[in-house]
């Protein structure tokens, strides 16, 4: 063979597993499957505190969920609820408390009452943390995935949520941050605000869940993705959305037969309580 020839068969061959390299890097960007811990490791730590978001990074979950309220004060606390009551020693709604007197409060011992066998002394008056805490703790070394709840009542919510991110340089990292709400109007503020920001639609369906090419181009005007309760979507749901090149990222899926399911169906990432057997299934150590 000549060498000239040789060369050619050469050059080739490195383009084909040139091409072949970029393809997967592609799908594997495409078919990412993220575990998202759901207000932390909250199975065994109390929920939205440092101590959750602490076992959630060891356990290792792919994203650490933050719900967000708004103090009287305006700042930006973790906590689920629009009342301290569940979480808390305290009683009546966050936005009724300044963050000085939200500090006063247990949000710990609740978790000790009422789950005994994961009870930890060190759980004993936890303090609800801000958002700043909890991105002064763990800075770039973990990623987020932020619920704007109740932005009506939390006036300017958006753009605190932004500032705090920019100031602690978090959008500038690719997927680092994830923002999430069952408020359209909300995220389409933060899609105007800065649209290189992944937004997820919350949805709550009261009924096996359907979808039209509308509703996907209404969606994807400003989101990534949409994020369904899991026991109303089937294959077909998953499948149109995935085929629009939309994140599914369901809630809230504890049990490793239906992460199993769900990532059969083609998924994109679950929100769970238990990130440790998420951890477990997505790595393929659950038959």
């Amino acid at each position: 063979m000549k060498k000239d020839d040789l060369m050619g068969r050469f050059i080739l061959l490195l383009v084909i597993i040139l091409l072949t390299s970029c393809s997967t890097s592609v799908s594997n960007i495409n078919h990412d499957f993220f575990i998202i811990a759901h207000r932390g490791a909250s199975t065994y730590a109390p929920e939205h505190t440092i101590p959750s978001y602490e076992l959630a990074k060891e356990q290792g979950a792919d994203y650490l969920e933050i719900d967000l309220q708004m103090t009287a004060d305006g700042e930006l606390v973790a906590m689920h609820d629009e009342k301290v009551d569940r979480t808390t020693n305290g009683k009546g709604f966050v936005r009724s408390y300044t963050l000085h007197e939200l500090k006063q409060l247990d949000a710990g011992s609740w978790f000790n009452q009422q789950y005994p066998k994961q009870a930890k002394r060190e759980y004993i008056d936890l303090k609800v943390p801000t958002l700043e805490d909890i991105l002064k703790h763990f800075g770039d070394s973990v990623n987020y995935y932020i619920e704007t709840k109740n932005p009506i009542k939390g006036e300017y919510m958006e753009e605190k949520l932004l500032a705090l991110l920019e100031k602690y340089e978090l959008l500038q990292k690719g997927n680092k941050v994830i923002i999430q709400s069952f408020s359209e109007n909300s995220l389409r503020k933060i899609h105007r605000l800065n649209k290189s920001i992944p937004l997820i639609q919350l949805m709550k369906y009261n009924h096996p869940a359907t979808v039209s090419e509308e509703q996907i181009s209404h969606w994807k005007a400003y989101a990534r993705g949409i994020g369904p309760n899991y026991q109303m979507i089937d294959e077909t749901y998953v499948k149109k959305l995935r085929d629009h090149n939309l994140w599914v990222h369901p809630y809230t899926v504890n049990h490793k037969k239906h992460m199993k399911r769900l990532i059969n169906w083609g998924v994109t990432g679950v929100f769970t309580n238990y990130s440790d057997r998420g951890v477990e299934v997505k790595q393929g150590k659950v038959e």
